[in-house]
């Protein structure tokens, strides 16, 4: 693949990101990762790549949990952040590490996306 193909490729990244078609636009960066591994391109693309691929796997993981958090019972006002991350696990298929689950939690918080506050290791919805 020529410079400006892979250049390209990573423009529809950034356009299925604006769609919040994450899911799509981790698989393009899968396939970019590869050929990246085998080619020699820019400095500035592989950097790119590597910037694209940590952001959309950040969203694509909020968008799971923002869906998780929306489906929780309304009389369920406290959840440990292990109960959550299992449910993550089992109804979700996403696999995370605590740390990364409560930095996600952290970033929707900051967007004023969800309002939760950490009490210790409970999450109060």
């Amino acid at each position: 693949m020529k410079p400006n193909e892979f250049a390209d490729r990573l423009n529809e990244v950034q356009d299925l990101m604006a769609k919040e078609k994450y899911k799509e636009a981790l698989q393009i960066l899968h396939d970019l990762k590869e050929l990246d591994k085998t080619s020699d391109f820019d400095y500035n693309l592989t950097h790119k790549l590597y910037q694209l691929d940590s952001n959309t796997r950040s969203l694509y993981n909020q968008q799971i949990i923002l869906k998780r958090i929306n489906s929780i019972n309304e009389d369920t006002k406290m959840i440990s952040v292990a109960e959550f991350n299992e449910r993550l696990k089992h109804e979700d298929k996403l696999s995370l590490e605590e740390p990364i689950l409560r930095r996600e939690l952290e970033i929707l918080v900051l967007r004023g996306i969800i309002s939760i506050e950490f009490k210790g290791n409970m999450l109060k919805l």
